[in-house]
């Protein structure tokens, strides 16, 4: 082989051929619109048998690719045309690359076309079920069309036979129109032919287009000055007829204008209206019946309201008023008589209902036999102050409570549970004894199953004490009678059993049925026995009350804390008091939010006896108010609404103004020149702004009266000085004392805070202010009477009198008077007193004087002469 040779493959030069054709292709869009598209084409390249690459044909299939054939080299004709190792071996791989990428190739076409074949049977799966499903629905519509059309076959025939009956009555009207119709169109005909023979006599005449022009609209002219619509109508059809053309109209073609029927045919809508008004007039000619109706009257109903409860028009109902002489407007309020009246005369049935119907089923009825379960005895102890009432209460219960009241007395009910040692409960109430608590013992007595009467061995019975029993009687409620302080000198129980047989309360050492011990709270003597009474009292009760209930109970105290809101102190008597209830007190209403026992734990829920303190109330009820749950806070806040506007009426009536002439010189004369001492009051709990309010009205007299014209329970606020400087009064607080703003305006206006914690203090107190507002009080002495003899001339200083002493002594230096006929005319001072010609100042019984008076000079004989004097008292109230 030689070097000079070149390496060839078959005589052709070793390269690469251009493996892709292009091309242009025109697309065409919407609207003319085309674009040339430039299209590329991919040829694969083959081996020839020489070796040398080959483009594949055109217009090969892409089905059916060519194979490529196996590479047959071959031999070599010369050394020139023999390859090296290397050359040979660099072709094969080539060879075989290509071979690799022709079988890659094929087997992404067949996937390519697997996929088409598997998308074209799935959209040929969905054309068939959609065609499917498209003639079942237009067999489901053609079978809903005539379904449609016979139950509209039927309602039109049975509508034609209902309406068959009237048609005929109609039939007679019908005809005339008909005829008036006719004889219309015949008019309308005549009128046209006449039209038409104008026309072409016109057209025979001849004459140029302008004499035409203006006959035609001459015609025009006349056919609108006198024929009207019809004539028109007959112009066109001529002019139309003379152009040639055909007398139908343009437009719609309907059967009436295809067949020439000018008539026209009434629709079915129209005589649908025609049917129609026709009921309505004879509805309006035969009134229905007024349907009768129930209807609710309250005490106080408008025009208005009455009207749509009846189901009537106002102007009706102010027709029946003035039927029955009574004028009124739309929002005139009647009352439940005249209202009723109005209901009756209507045709309708009255049911008279009251506001305090809105109170009904607030508390639930009697229980069951069966549901109800033992509960604790609540026990009252009452009696006369300072007899010992809250120092056996407190040996009862082993605590102190009297070191924490005031002067040592109660001032508030107090509300306690303790446990006996048989494991028992026992629920206390302790009640004040003062005067002033009164309606606190009596709400106790109220609330209570037995009353305990403390009265003391050496102080016997007192006037507390018989209040006790008058209003433990009064509530019906057993009597224990617990005879204290034994252990002190002078102690007799006996007198005390005696004394109370003065007031019907006979024990059992007298063979009554009142048990009565003897008890020492200091001691402790005679506890035991005390306690087995009330155990015994308390089955004898068979005390029992259902727990699986709403709770109802009596509110017993009410305070306002400054931490923790109003709080209520509430006696279970019956359900079950939980945490989350909605609860009426009174007038007020809320939630509670906490239940705290007298020992200050938190409870989650009230039993029945049991005394809690109730958190979460709008405000605080009044004490004795009773204190049951409801089922929303609508019913809630109904009751108290009513509640609160009949306080309200009550305090109008009783400011209201008199209205009679009687009335007004009654209250003239009863108040005649009384002094008002005011007072405004701030308490610490409710119970005590009551009994407190209560003992300062009653006391007074003819002359001054105290008025308490503010009571609240709370510390003293800025409103509170602002009323007392308006009013004049005297601020008062009991147990409570003024925030920081109200004190600096109290020392800023000058107003004075009393402050007390004892109600002995208090309404002493406020006596001797009262006394202080009405002044001394004097009383008049009679020291000596005279008749006067004679009246004489006594030189330059008038007249004087000449008298002789009756009674007593006549003395110069006091105030005289003369009466005449028992009548005074004249009232002042001694001027001189003389006996003979001397001056004196004093004459005595039986004897004789003359004595002359201040500015005054005529008297004569016959009057009587009054010397006296002025004591100054200490007044009282």
């Amino acid at each position: 082989m030689s070097d000079d040779k070149k390496l060839t493959l078959s005589g052709k030069t070793l390269g690469v051929n251009k493996g892709v054709e292009t091309g242009q292709v025109r697309q065409s869009f919407s609207h003319g619109r085309t674009k040339a598209v430039v299209v590329e084409r991919k040829k694969k390249r083959v081996l020839s048998k020489s070796g040398a690459p080959e483009a594949a044909p055109v217009n090969a299939e892409v089905s059916a690719p060519h194979k490529p054939r196996a590479y047959v080299p071959k031999k070599p004709s010369s050394d020139a045309d023999s390859l090296t190792g290397t050359e040979q071996e660099a072709r094969m791989k080539a060879l075989e690359g290509a071979k690799k990428r022709a079988e890659e190739e094929a087997k992404e076409r067949a996937a390519e076309e697997a996929r088409r074949a598997a998308e074209q049977a799935e959209r040929l799966k969905l054309e068939a079920v959609a065609k499917e499903s498209f003639d079942e629905d237009a067999e489901a519509r053609k079978k809903a069309e005539i379904d449609a059309k016979k139950k509209a076959e039927d309602i039109a025939r049975k509508k034609a036979t209902a309406e068959a009956e009237t048609k005929a009555a109609a039939e007679s009207t019908t005809r005339q129109k008909a005829e008036e119709a006719a004889r219309k169109k015949t008019e309308l005909e005549t009128r046209a032919v006449q039209l038409k023979k104008a026309s072409e006599a016109r057209q025979q005449t001849g004459g140029d287009d302008d004499d035409d022009a203006r006959r035609g609209k001459s015609k025009r002219k006349d056919v609108k000055k006198g024929a009207g619509p019809g004539a028109d109508t007959a112009e066109r059809a001529g002019r139309g007829r003379g152009r040639g053309a055909d007398d139908r109209r343009k437009g719609r073609l309907t059967i009436s204008a295809a067949t020439g029927d000018g008539e026209r045919q009434r629709s079915l809508a129209a005589y649908k209206r025609a049917q129609a008004k026709k009921r309505g007039l004879h509805m309006q000619q035969q009134p229905q019946e007024r349907q009768s109706r129930e209807i609710t009257i309250p005490e106080a109903i408008t025009v208005q309201e009455l009207a749509q409860r009846m189901a009537e028009k106002s102007v009706a109902v102010i027709k029946a008023l003035m039927g029955l002489g009574i004028v009124a407007t739309i929002n005139e309020t009647l009352d439940q008589d005249t209202a009723q009246l109005v209901v009756e005369d209507f045709g309708h049935t009255a049911k008279r209902i009251s506001e305090a119907d809105v109170e009904i089923g607030m508390f639930g009825e009697e229980d069951d036999t069966a549901d109800l379960a033992p509960r604790a005895p609540v026990v009252t102890v009452m009696g006369h102050v300072d007899h010992g009432k809250t120092s056996l209460l407190d040996a009862l219960r082993k605590a102190n409570v009297v070191s924490g009241e005031a002067g040592g007395i109660t001032q508030h009910i107090g509300a306690y549970q303790v446990t006996s040692e048989t494991g028992s409960l026992i629920t206390f109430l302790d009640t004040p004894g003062h005067a002033a608590f009164t309606q606190m013992r009596a709400r106790g007595a109220r609330a209570t199953d037995i009353v305990i009467l403390v009265v003391a061995a050496d102080d016997g019975v007192m006037p507390q004490t018989i209040e006790a029993i008058n209003h433990s009687k009064a509530a019906g409620v057993p009597m224990i009678v617990a005879i204290n302080k034994i252990d002190r000198e002078g102690a007799n129980p006996d007198r005390v059993r005696q004394e109370l047989l003065q007031h019907e309360v006979v024990t059992e050492s007298f063979s009554g049925d009142t048990q009565e011990v003897e008890v020492s709270a200091k001691t402790g003597a005679g506890l035991d026995k005390l306690r087995e009474a009330i155990a015994l009292q308390a089955e004898i009760l068979e005390l029992k009350a259902n727990p699986n209930r709403a709770a109802e109970g009596v509110v017993v105290e009410a305070k306002l804390d400054k931490g923790r809101g109003p709080v209520a102190t509430v006696l279970i008597q019956r359900g079950t008091l939980k945490v989350g209830d909605i609860f009426v007190a009174g007038p007020e209403w809320g939630r509670v939010r906490a239940l705290v026992t007298d020992k200050g734990e938190q409870v989650t829920e009230a039993t029945p006896s049991q005394p809690v303190e109730v958190l979460g109330a709008n405000a605080a009820p009044g004490a004795g108010d009773d204190f049951a749950v409801v089922e929303n806070e609508a019913r809630a806040r109904e009751i108290t609404a009513y509640r609160q506007d009949q306080m309200k009426k009550k305090r109008q009536a009783a400011l209201a103004t008199p209205k009679t002439l009687e009335s007004i010189f009654s209250q003239l004369k009863e108040s005649g020149d009384q002094i008002f001492f005011d007072v405004v009051l701030k308490a610490d709990v409710q119970g005590s702004a009551e009994a407190i309010t209560q003992a300062l009205e009653k006391a007074g007299n003819d002359d001054i009266k105290c008025r308490v014209i503010h009571s609240a329970v709370g510390g003293i606020t800025e409103t509170d000085i602002g009323l007392t400087l308006a009013s004049n009064a005297l601020l008062i607080g009991f147990n409570v004392r003024p925030n920081k703003q109200a004190r600096d305006m109290a020392e800023a206006d000058g107003v004075t805070i009393k402050y007390y914690s004892i109600i002995y203090n208090l309404i002493d107190d406020v006596k001797a202010a009262m006394i202080g507002e009405l002044g001394p009080e004097y009383k008049e002495n009679i020291i000596g009477r005279a008749d006067i003899k004679d009246a004489f001339q006594a030189g330059k200083s008038g007249k004087a009198a000449g008298c002789i002493v009756t009674e007593g002594s006549i003395r110069n230096d006091l105030k005289a008077r003369i009466l005449r006929d028992d009548v005074i005319i004249y009232e002042g001072q001694i001027n001189n007193l003389r006996r003979f010609k001397d001056d004196v100042k004093k004459v005595d019984s039986g004897q004789e004087c003359g004595l002359t008076f201040e500015n005054y000079h005529d008297f004569r004989s016959g009057d009587v002469l009054e010397v006296y004097e002025l004591e100054e008292i200490e007044r009282k109230l």
